[in-house]
């Protein structure tokens, strides 16, 4: 059996994330919460007024025999706006903002590198503003967040929303789908 190694990401808002990340060979575990902010139990209502610093994020648990920390990280920037700052699409604030958080040196070096990567070949059509650092106060989203997506698939945000989303991960990145 390999190990597995654990990464958190925020690319808005979490039921979308969790959604396209549900779906992709080597993923093990998806969970949506709240990271890097200064609440120290943040609740949903808490982190909607944007002003606990948390953002809303997915913690994958993956394993890198299946699934590189590149490959998990090209879907991250395929399937949200990277470049926009605290913000994706309709959802605005702190709590919605463009973030790896990584729980090893050689992750901060893979996202660093890949960040610089599409920078400079300038593929996003403007900088990148994804935060990079490391993860910090991560805590799980209420029950009812989870798996949000699978449980709610005709609920008007999903089908504008992460619909799309997955869509376009599984289009763009067929290769890596489950099943």
């Amino acid at each position: 059996m390999s190990a597995t190694e654990t990464i958190v990401l925020g690319g808005g808002c979490f039921w979308c994330t969790e959604a396209v990340f549900k779906e992709v060979r080597g993923v093990l575990d998806v969970e949506s919460g709240y990271s890097n902010g200064q609440e120290t139990v943040p609740t949903y209502e808490q982190v909607c007024t944007g002003r606990t610093g948390c953002n809303e994020v997915v913690k994958l648990v993956y394993d890198p025999a299946q699934v590189s920390l590149r490959q998990l990280l090209e879907i991250f920037f395929a399937t949200h706006d990277p470049t926009q700052l605290n913000r994706q699409g309709n959802d605005v604030g702190t709590q919605y903002r463009s973030g790896i958080y990584f729980t090893t040196p050689e992750q901060q070096q893979v996202a660093q590198d890949l960040v610089r990567e599409i920078n400079q070949g300038d593929t996003a059509g403007a900088p990148v503003v994804t935060e990079v650092e490391p993860l910090a106060n991560y805590f799980a989203a209420e029950g009812y967040h989870q798996d949000f997506f699978e449980r709610n698939p005709h609920q008007g945000y999903c089908l504008a929303v992460a619909a799309p989303k997955v869509a376009k991960f599984r289009q763009t990145f067929r290769a890596l789908a489950k099943g």
